[in-house]
C-alpha cells in the first residue's frame, strides 16, 4: 500500500533506521548464540567474548537510536506520526536492551541448569528470538508495506504464544522436582527473564497494528 514517505527526502534517515534494525537482530543472534554456548559449555571464554559483543552491539544501536531521534525532529516527517514513531524506536531498543541484561544475568549469576532441562532453555531462547525477529520484520513493514505488517505481527504473536507455553511448562516440571525451593525460583526467574523478551516483542507488535491503522486512515 503506497502512502506518503515517513522519511520525505531524507535517504540518509530511511538507511538509518534499516541499520539500527540490523542491529536489534544481530543482538539477537549474539544472544542465542551465547545461550547455545551457556547451555553446552557453561561460562568460558567463547561465551565472555559473546557477552561483550551483545554490548557493543547495544551501544551500536544506541548511537543509531539518537542519531535517528535527532534527525527526525529536524526533518519533514508526517506531523502527527512523529512522536509515535520516535516511540516505536524507543520502545525497539527496550529489546536489545533486554538481550544484553539476560546474557549477563547468565554471566554473573551462572544459574546451575539441570540436563533435562537444557533442552527446553533452548527451545524458549529460540522462541524469543523467532519472536523478536518477527517483530524487527514487521517495523521494516511499517515503513516499507504497511498491508505486510499484520502478518508479521500474527507471527510475532504465536512465537511469544510458544515461548508462554514453554515457559509455563518447564516451571511446572521445576516446581515438581526435588530441588531446592532456592534452586527452583532462581531457575524460573530466568525463564521468565527470557520469556519477557518475546513478551516485549507482542508489546511493540500491538503498538505496530495501531500505528499502521492510524497510517491508513
Amino acid at each position: 500500500m503506497k502512502l506518503p514517505s515517513l522519511f520525505g527526502s531524507s535517504k540518509s534517515l530511511e538507511a538509518k533506521i534499516e541499520l539500527y534494525f540490523d542491529k536489534v537482530n544481530e543482538a539477537g543472534l549474539v544472544f542465542n548464540r551465547a545461550m547455545d554456548i551457556y547451555l553446552g559449555r557453561g561460562v568460558n571464554e567463547e561465551f565472555e567474548e559473546l557477552v561483550k559483543r551483545v554490548t557493543e552491539v547495544e551501544e551500536e544501536g544506541d548511537d543509531l537510536r539518537r542519531e535517528i531521534e535527532t534527525q527526525m525532529t529536524t526533518h519533514t516527517l508526517i506531523p502527527e506520526l512523529r512522536e509515535d514513531v520516535l516511540s516505536l524506536i524507543e520502545q525497539v531498543d527496550e529489546v536489545t536492551n533486554l538481550y544484553e541484561a539476560a546474557v549477563y544475568g547468565f554471566y554473573i549469576q551462572q544459574p546451575q541448569i539441570a540436563p533435562e532441562y537444557r533442552d527446553d532453555f533452548g527451545e524458549l531462547t529460540k522462541m524469543v528470538m523467532l519472536a523478536a525477529e518477527a517483530m524487527v520484520t514487521a517495523a521494516r513493514a511499517f515503513f516499507r508495506d504497511l498491508s505486510a505488517v499484520r502478518d508479521h505481527v500474527k507471527k510475532v504473536q504465536f512465537y511469544e504464544s510458544e515461548a508462554d507455553k514453554v515457559t509455563t511448562r518447564v516451571e511446572r516440571q521445576i516446581y515438581a522436582s526435588k530441588l531446592d525451593l532456592a534452586h527452583k525460583m532462581h531457575l524460573a526467574s530466568f525463564l521468565d527473564r527470557l520469556d519477557n523478551i518475546a513478551d516485549t516483542a507482542e508489546d511493540i507488535g500491538d503498538k505496530l497494528s495501531i500505528l499502521t491503522i492510524k497510517r491508513m486512515v
